[in-house]
């Protein structure tokens, strides 16, 4: 009996993922969950700039034979995405003390990792050129783009070696990638946000008034969402220290309205400037983020 193939998507989960260790299987993984699940979604067709070819198998949409190939090989081979190219992107991944929070098995960082991993393997497969910046309340580590297939290697490598500590600085750091990146391109923040909105709007528009197109991967955990605390805690905050003991239920109210405040003014800033925003529960599959970044993908590529 044939054995049944794997189903890839079981990699969009992030508990399936976080029982993994090695990155770059991480990001192959996740990519090809999520090229799988095109094919089985609504969203079959869509073009996702994945140069790459396979054999024809019987039952195959012959649309989409590349016959340029089958006149040099005499065989059929399925162009399953379009090549393009010249897209520069920064990724900014926020390594402040706060995103090594996870109330259960994955933490902020790590989910904003898996994500920026998967990003970075599916750009330079596209042959877009893709750089890393790391930070937390000043920048860390800078990794300018490059498209080659070997620099992936470099990025993961950062990746897997970011550690969570220190306060954070979001605008400063958004102000300082802003002045020093010249060429038009894509930059993709991962971040909890947990900083002045006002002023993380600033240092967003200041690379929308460099051109630069934007997306914004706010990444929270769940119990930060809902507050469902179910009895009397001690908080303390990662990033001063300080330390509070509070009855959850006796303040869920407050701070349910004081989140959705923060969340709506982000939102509403991000839409009025024309910068991508998307709200990410860390126990959320991975191919909504990804489907975020194909769509502007798309819009920037034609």
């Amino acid at each position: 009996m044939a054995s049944q193939a794997p189903d890839y998507r079981q990699f969009l989960q992030p508990a399936v993922v976080s029982k993994l260790t090695n990155l770059d299987l991480i990001a192959r993984l996740v990519v090809e969950g999520f090229i799988t699940g095109l094919h089985r979604s609504p969203y079959h067709g869509f073009s996702v700039e994945f140069a790459e070819h396979r054999p024809y198998m019987p039952g195959d949409d012959i649309r989409h034979i590349d016959w340029k190939v089958y006149a040099k090989t005499n065989r059929y081979y399925l162009k399953e995405f379009e090549e393009e190219t010249n897209l520069k992107a920064h990724l900014l991944l926020d390594a402040s003390a706060s995103m090594g929070y996870g109330s259960g098995a994955v933490t902020k960082l790590q989910y904003a990792i898996w994500l920026a991993a998967a990003l970075a393997y599916l750009m330079i497969h596209q042959r877009d050129a893709v750089g890393l910046v790391t930070f937390d309340e000043k920048i860390r580590r800078y990794l300018p783009p490059r498209s080659i297939f070997s620099y992936l290697t470099l990025l993961l490598q950062e990746m897997q070696n970011t550690a969570s500590s220190a306060a954070t600085d979001v605008a400063q750091t958004l102000h300082q990638m802003a002045e020093r990146i010249h060429r038009r391109g894509l930059v993709i923040l991962f971040s909890d946000l947990l900083d002045d909105p006002q002023k993380i709007i600033s240092g967003l528009k200041h690379f929308r008034h460099n051109n630069h197109e934007v997306i914004v991967f706010h990444l929270l955990d769940p119990l930060e969402l809902s507050f469902n605390f179910r009895q009397d805690a001690l908080f303390i905050d990662l990033e001063s220290g300080d330390r509070m003991t509070i009855q959850p239920w006796h303040i869920r109210g407050e701070y349910h309205r004081l989140m959705t405040e923060h969340i709506e003014t982000l939102r509403r800033q991000c839409r009025e400037n024309r910068i991508d925003y998307l709200l990410i529960d860390t126990s959320q599959p991975f191919d909504t983020a990804l489907l975020e970044y194909l769509g502007k993908r798309k819009r920037i590529g034609g």
